[in-house]
C-alpha cells in the first residue's frame, strides 16, 4: 500500500533530512576546493550557439553528484536519483526520489562569480519532503546550509530561521527582472543566476518573491521544500493555468512510467500577496 507523504513518520523525514544535509555540505566543500583553480569544462551537446553555451558542466558537477549516488546507495538503497549528470529518467520505486543539483548556477561558478549553490530535494510520491541546499553566501554574510523537512522549521546550519520583513522597506526585492520591469509590479529585480540560491534566498526572507521560466525538477526541488517550510506560497501553470503547485508530474511514456527529466513548467515563489501578482502578470 502506498504511502502518502501526509503519513510519513517524522523519524524518517528526520533521517532524510539529516543525509541531504551531509550530502549538501559535501557539495560545499568540493564547491569550496575547487575555486580558484583552473577548471576543466565542457558543454552539453549540441550546436555551438549562444543557448547551448549557457549550460557549461564543470568537473566538480560531475565528481559531486558521483559521490553523492554512491552514498545515497549505501543509506537508501531503495530510493531513486534523479541528477542533473547522469542521465536516468525512467523511474519510481520506492516512492522516494532525490533530486540532485551539485551545482546550480555553473555558469557562474566557472567564471568565478560567487553566487552559486549545492541543491538536495528529496521527493516523496512527487511531492518536496525535504531539501538541504548549501550557499555560497546568506543572510549571515557566509557560506552555510539552509535545510527543512515536512511539518518541520527552515533552518540555517544549526539555528531556526523565522523570516520577517522590515516595514519601513518599501520596495522588496523579487527574482525576475524582465516580469518586474515590464508589468508594472512594485518590487526591485534581482537574477542571481541560480534557481536554487533565490529559493534560498525567498525561503529566508532575502527575497519577497521569485518566477522560474522553465526550470528542471532538480533547480527547484531542494528549494521548493525550503520555502514551504517558511509559510511561503508555491504556485506552477499547468494547461489550464496558474494553480497552487501539489506535486512534480511528469509525462508518461509508452511504458507508463512518468519521466520527471521532461517536467518543465513555470514557478511562482514567495509570499502570498505578490505570487499572486507574479501569476496575474503572467496570465
Amino acid at each position: 500500500m502506498s504511502m502518502k507523504s501526509s503519513q510519513l513518520s517524522d523519524e524518517t523525514l528526520k533521517a532524510i533530512e539529516a543525509l541531504a544535509v551531509d550530502l549538501a555540505r559535501l557539495a560545499g566543500s568540493e564547491i569550496t576546493a575547487a575555486l580558484g583553480g583552473s577548471l576543466a569544462v565542457r558543454y552539453k551537446p549540441g550546436a555551438e550557439d549562444a543557448l547551448s553555451l549557457r549550460d557549461p558542466v564543470s568537473e566538480v558537477d560531475t565528481r559531486v553528484e558521483e559521490i553523492i549516488r554512491l552514498r545515497l546507495a549505501d543509506s537508501f538503497p531503495d530510493h531513486e536519483i534523479l541528477g542533473e549528470e547522469f542521465d536516468d529518467a525512467r523511474i519510481y520505486g520506492s516512492g522516494f526520489i532525490w533530486a540532485v543539483d551539485p551545482i546550480d548556477g555553473t555558469t557562474n561558478f566557472v567564471n568565478g562569480f560567487p553566487l552559486f549553490a549545492g541543491s538536495i530535494g528529496v521527493l516523496y510520491e512527487g511531492r518536496p519532503v525535504a531539501g538541504a541546499l548549501w550557499v555560497s553566501t546568506s543572510h549571515a554574510l557566509r557560506p552555510g546550509i539552509y535545510h527543512a523537512r515536512k511539518s518541520g522549521p527552515l533552518m540555517f546550519e544549526t539555528d531556526v530561521i523565522t523570516p520577517s520583513a522590515n516595514a519601513a522597506v518599501r520596495r522588496r526585492l523579487v527574482g525576475q527582472p524582465g516580469l518586474v520591469e515590464q508589468r508594472g509590479i512594485i518590487a526591485e529585480p534581482r537574477k542571481t543566476g541560480s534557481a536554487a540560491v533565490e529559493c534560498a534566498f525567498v525561503a529566508a526572507g532575502l527575497m519577497q518573491a521569485a518566477w522560474f521560466a522553465a526550470p528542471n525538477v532538480w533547480d527547484v526541488a531542494g528549494g521548493l521544500a525550503l520555502v514551504e517550510a517558511a509559510g511561503g506560497a508555491v504556485q506552477t501553470r499547468g494547461p489550464e493555468g496558474w494553480a497552487p503547485f501539489s506535486a512534480f508530474a511528469g509525462p508518461t511514456g509508452e511504458d507508463e512510467i512518468p519521466d520527471l527529466r521532461a517536467w518543465r513548467q513555470p514557478i511562482a515563489i514567495g509570499e502570498a500577496t505578490m505570487v499572486e501578482d507574479l501569476c496575474a502578470a503572467l496570465a
